[in-house]
């Protein structure tokens, strides 16, 4: 599997080179959720920003730390309500405790090359197979071409493995085991939009990478957007062989602007 990412969605936050936040962090979903739950759902970039490093809401012993998890919070997930990725995340976020590990993966991978880059291994590892350390730092290195030292790497691959591990992907301590997650209606709503924001439409919506990552076969996929649409977070018309998915809610401003 590999996420096709388009020029045209770096407007939407989508990031598309660089090295990314897992040359030193994870995913982060527990600060993440400190953070969002500090803040007012329509809290802007400042605002993130006094809340983690003023009010130490992220609850980290130095300012340097505050700052330095701030800084990587922001760059894994934008932390804008210009950038559409992660107000839609915001606007599902609260709606299933659940969900949030999923939805911080999806976002998260949108951001970091380096995360993507270990998408497409962690989907063709089995079930109940093992995913090292090893082998992550082994795909970095295979696609980055030697940019990296030993030791770079070898983070890489732990910050990787612990991150597939918090959405639900690996389990185990010592030893990541890769099994199946569990898909929730919110989180499947936020793949089929990033994968709406990449260009795809209709039935191709439940066959990008996005939706390959919540392990979940397409007809549950798409009573999971029905309960989505149920919600009010996407519009479903399934009727023959024709699937039309649309997003009035979460692109809303983008409406707006095409009904002036």
């Amino acid at each position: 599997m590999e996420i096709q990412i388009p020029d045209s969605t770096v407007q939407y936050g989508f990031v598309i080179e660089g090295s990314g936040a897992h040359n030193s962090r994870t995913i982060m979903v527990n600060e993440l959720r400190l953070l969002l739950d500090a803040c007012e759902a329509k809290a802007e970039l400042e605002d993130y920003r006094a809340a983690a490093v003023g009010e130490n809401a992220l609850l980290k012993p130095t300012l340097s730390a505050r700052q330095g998890t701030f800084r990587r919070l922001r760059e894994l997930y934008g932390l804008k309500s210009t950038l559409l990725i992660f107000r839609a995340l915001r606007d599902l976020w609260a709606s299933d405790l659940a969900a949030q590990p999923m939805l911080a993966l999806l976002c998260a991978t949108a951001r970091d090359p380096l995360l993507r880059v270990s998408a497409g291994l962690v989907q063709l590892t089995p079930f109940g197979d093992r995913l090292t350390v090893e082998t992550l730092s082994n795909q970095v290195n295979q696609v980055f071409q030697d940019r990296y030292s030993s030791n770079s790497l070898h983070s890489m691959g732990q910050n990787l493995a612990s991150s597939w591990q918090q959405s639900g992907h690996l389990q185990g301590r010592l030893k990541k085991v890769r099994v199946k997650v569990e898909a929730h209606p919110a989180a499947t709503a936020y793949a089929l939009f990033l994968g709406y924001l990449c260009g795809s439409r209709g039935d191709a919506l439940f066959e990008t990478g996005w939706c390959q990552l919540l392990d979940t076969p397409m007809n549950i996929l798409r009573e999971q957007a029905q309960v989505a649409a149920r919600q009010g977070w996407l519009e479903y018309r399934h009727a023959g062989q024709v699937t039309d998915i649309t997003f009035r809610h979460l692109l809303r401003d983008e409406v707006k602007e095409k009904q002036a």
